[in-house]
Parts: C-alpha cells; sequence; structure tokens
C-alpha cells in the first residue's frame, strides 16, 4: 500500500486509536473486506477457473455466472461448486481476516456480515459472535423450500469439483431434497425462498442481545467494506445507531466508498483506502505496543 498522506495518516491514528479505547465493538463487514482479502470475482482470477464458461456463455465474472439459465442441473452444479470451491474451501490469498481478528481478539465485539464466504470463522473469529444475515456458501436447502433446514455441502461440492468433465458434474451428484426429492438450492438469501434455519434465528438473537448491553456503552460501529448493495443492512442501521447512542461512534474503511451523512459528521472517522493495508499496519502497531 502507498504512504498515506497527511490526513489519511490522522484519520488512520485517530480510528485506531478509538478502536482500541472502545468498551465495545461492532464490525459491519461487506464484500469488498473480502475483497481486500483476495477473494476477487473478476479479471484473472475468473479467467483462470471460468475461462471455459466464460467462451460459452460470454459473462466476464463470477457473480453474473451464478444467475445464468444453465440448460441442466448437471452444468448448473459444474458452475456452482467451482464457485463455492474457489470461495468457501480455499483459503483466502491474504490474511486480511486473521489481522482483524488479532485487533479484537479478547475484546467485546459481534460481527454482523453480509458476505457468505465463511472467512470469519475459518480466521478464528468466535462463532457466538458472528451473525451471517444473507445464508453460507457451505450450506445447501431445498428449492421450494419444504422445510426449514439447511445441509453442509462439503463432501459433496468437493466431488463435484474433482469429478466434472466438459462443464458438467455427474448427475448421481445432482443434490435433491431429502424430504420432498425436488432439486436442492443454495442457501442464499436471493428471494422469498430463502431458509432462515435454527442457526440462523440464534445469531440474529445474540446480536440483538449483544446490541442491547451495551447501548449505552462506548461503542464503535466499525464498517468494513460495504456498498449500496444492500445498505440497509448494515450501513444504515449503523449511522441509525451511530446517532442516537450517545457513547456511539462510526469508523468506515472502504476503498471507493468511504462517507458518513453529516448527523453524525462529528462522530465518524472514514478512511477512503485497501481495508487489509489498514488492518496491517494496525497490526503491526498493536504489536509494537504490547
Amino acid at each position: 500500500m502507498e504512504a498515506l498522506s497527511r490526513e489519511e495518516g490522522k484519520k488512520e491514528e485517530e480510528l485506531y486509536r478509538e478502536l482500541r479505547e472502545a468498551e465495545a465493538v461492532v464490525i459491519g463487514a461487506g464484500a469488498g473486506l473480502s475483497t481486500s482479502a483476495g477473494y476477487v470475482y473478476t479479471g484473472k482470477r475468473f479467467r483462470d477457473h471460468f475461462h471455459d464458461f466464460e467462451i460459452k456463455y460470454g459473462f466476464h465474472d463470477m457473480y453474473s455466472g451464478g444467475f445464468y439459465p444453465y440448460e441442466t442441473p448437471e452444468e448448473y452444479w459444474a458452475y456452482w461448486s467451482r464457485y463455492i470451491y474457489l470461495n468457501r474451501y480455499q483459503e483466502p490469498p491474504k490474511p486480511v481476516f486473521e489481522d482483524l481478528l488479532k485487533l479484537v481478539e479478547g475484546r467485546d465485539y459481534f460481527v454482523l456480515t453480509t458476505n457468505v464466504d465463511h472467512c470469519f470463522q475459518r480466521a478464528g473469529f468466535d462463532k457466538k459472535r458472528l451473525f451471517y444475515t444473507q445464508g453460507d456458501f457451505g450450506l445447501w436447502q431445498c428449492s421450494v423450500p419444504c422445510h426449514e433446514k439447511t445441509y453442509d455441502n462439503e463432501e459433496v461440492v468437493r466431488r463435484m469439483f474433482a469429478e466434472q468433465k466438459d462443464m458438467r458434474v455427474p448427475g448421481e451428484l445432482v443434490p435433491l431434497c431429502p424430504v420432498c426429492k425436488k432439486p436442492m438450492s443454495m442457501n442464499l438469501r436471493a428471494d422469498d425462498t430463502f431458509v432462515e434455519d435454527a442457526g440462523w434465528h440464534e445469531a440474529s438473537g445474540r446480536y440483538e442481545q449483544f446490541l442491547k448491553a451495551h447501548e449505552n456503552s462506548r461503542v464503535l460501529f466499525l464498517e468494513l467494506g460495504c456498498g449500496m448493495n444492500t445498505p440497509g443492512i448494515i450501513k444504515f442501521s449503523f449511522w441509525r445507531m451511530a446517532c442516537e447512542w450517545p457513547g456511539a461512534s462510526y469508523g468506515c474503511i472502504n476503498l471507493g466508498e468511504a462517507f458518513a451523512p453529516r448527523d453524525i459528521e462529528e462522530k465518524s472517522i472514514c478512511i477512503n483506502r485497501d481495508i487489509g493495508g489498514i488492518l496491517n499496519i494496525w497490526r503491526r502497531r498493536m504489536e509494537d505496543e504490547s
């Protein structure tokens, strides 16, 4: 990361101090955090793994490929098994999540995220301090759905990835609902068929309890990589609580999208930089201080 300007350096130091002095930290994580860790859905990484799909179907990023109306379930799962394997079961290229964990480990924190790649848990974050609102690449559900339950997919996805040929998986690997025998689908919030299973509701309850317990504390709402795709989940709720809670402050690190409304301008610190670069600076500073 290129050197910070004087103004950026001042903001970085102020936000680091706020992070270290806060009684509680609520992390709101969006796609930009995973992108900073190397989970890039476009460019070379896309072409390296989906060149055949790009030639045949004409899309140029992994996200678009997830919506393509493939003619057969064998093709559909050939695409999705690669997508899941690369972005759920392979480690991110950069240790961004590990750096973030070192900064909050032992602290009173909670993570609210729209990401579905499981990076927080793989980095070692406490599962009971995480709320994945939009699902998980590692889970399947009935596509109807006929019941409110999700299923781990790792074993079958790894087989799909290894055994696919000519952009198709073997027919016997195509997943069907164990109850109604209709096709399974990803447990990703795309429409009203999304299954909020027991684990989802337990995580939601823990998040609400955490907020209730800290509304009168010195709380830092730290937003990392959230854009305007689903702003109501993290961004707008963080802005509202930062405004309403007397001891709260708002921090945002997001390359190209770091800003705050005027109502909380004096309680906000926004850094328009790569998240991983800033977290790395903070981790090294914390190590030097210890």
